[in-house]
């Protein structure tokens, strides 16, 4: 017998467990599922998920390979980093039991994107198939799953090296007829790369590498457009840089712990805030923020112990507490490094300059513009 649509009691509600509410509520853990022609699908997020963890390791200093096998024919993936390798004892409870890992302790992982336990877990929910397997000194422990539910264990003796090696193939129930597409995977290869100057990415024999980190993102995003040669800066916590082109608009690309956050957040809004000001300290000038990074195309990426995002999918910084600070870092940055590099600094101004003038003469135009609309309306009104 059917159910009253309008009812409600103690049969409508359900007790899920984390792993099938992720299945069911897929949403929440990756955003959009798509079928992967959209770079923010959700296959690329199960890729960066694992892929996250990988960079973790290099980041903390261990493991400057990551060895990614990719079959665009059957979606399935595999990833090896050379880190330390999850403790044997806790490999099943890390791909598995939500809010576990070891990113809960600054000492083990300082600057980790992945800080509620959830990541590889979802990969793992959302995976047909899911292999994990962890080298740590001489030994090793291995689990497959499906769909979640643990399948198969295996451990003994190794004699490769430490790290862990993933693999896993997207559930079709999930992601009917998905396909990576292979522009997508190297964009994300290119800006790990990019993020993390010494890392090397090896994506089915192809290396990704990159020495002077968001440097080579301006260059390689600039190309032959730029006005002056790119502006940078890098420290342990902070790394900016920037230049400007002859384009209208503002380009940006915004990371927080090797996690690019496309829609920006805290980071993003203190470094245009930094930039403007410390343009106007070093040219002794007020200038509009339009108007000062018309044409910029700039990167800026920060460490945090405590990342807040806006969702589990990390696309946005929402740590408000960090934004005075870091306003003041940047514009100190920014007047230094123009004071450091006077040709390329008086190109900026030039830049901005031009900028200003061709703002002021389009405002003068509409404005006369309105002025003869209204003179015309006047006159139309005294023929009737």
């Amino acid at each position: 017998m059917a159910k009253n649509p309008g009812q409600y009691d103690e049969s409508n509600i359900q007790t899920l467990d984390p792993l099938e509410h992720i299945r069911k509520r897929t949403g929440m853990y990756i955003g959009r599922k798509g079928d992967g022609a959209q770079y923010e699908d959700g296959i690329y997020i199960l890729l960066k998920e694992v892929l996250d963890n990988a960079i973790d390791e290099f980041t903390m200093g261990f493991g400057k390979r990551v060895v990614i096998k990719l079959n665009y024919k059957t979606g399935r993936v595999a990833i090896r980093d050379y880190g330390r390798g999850i403790p044997l004892g806790k490999v099943i409870d890390c791909v598995s039991q939500i809010n576990t890992g070891g990113k809960y302790d600054d000492d083990v992982f300082q600057f980790s994107v992945g800080m509620n336990g959830v990541g590889t877990k979802a990969v793992n929910a959302l995976s047909e198939s899911f292999i994990v397997r962890s080298q740590r000194e001489g030994k090793f422990v291995e689990a497959t799953f499906a769909r979640g539910k643990l399948v198969d264990t295996r451990e003994g003796e190794s004699k490769e090296r430490n790290g862990t090696y993933i693999e896993f193939l997207p559930d079709i129930e999930i992601f009917p007829k998905f396909c990576f597409r292979e522009e997508h995977v190297q964009r994300r290869m290119k800006m790990y790369a990019y993020l993390n100057a010494g890392l090397t990415l090896d994506l089915n024999g192809e290396s990704y590498c990159s020495e002077a980190g968001l440097l080579d993102l301006i260059n390689a995003e600039a190309a032959m457009e730029q006005l002056y040669e790119p502006i940078c800066f890098r420290s342990k916590k902070l790394e900016i840089a920037f230049t400007h082109s002859n384009h209208m608009g503002e380009d940006y690309y915004s990371f927080v712990n090797g996690q690019y956050t496309n829609d920006g957040g805290t980071h993003l809004t203190a470094f245009k805030e930094g930039f403007l000001k410390g343009v106007q300290e070093f040219a002794k000038k007020r200038y509009e923020g339009d108007v000062a990074r018309d044409g910029i195309i700039a990167a800026v990426a920060i460490r945090l112990k405590e990342p807040v995002f806006e969702s589990q999918t990390k696309n946005k910084l929402g740590n408000p507490e960090i934004r005075a600070e870091l306003v003041a870092e940047i514009k100190k940055i920014v007047e230094d490094e123009l004071h450091r590099h006077p040709e390329d600094a008086q190109r900026l101004v030039n830049k901005i300059e031009e900028t200003a003038k061709v703002r002021a003469e389009l405002k003068g135009i509409q404005k006369l513009v309105r002025e003869r609309s209204k003179q015309s309306t006047v006159r139309v009104e005294e023929l009737v």
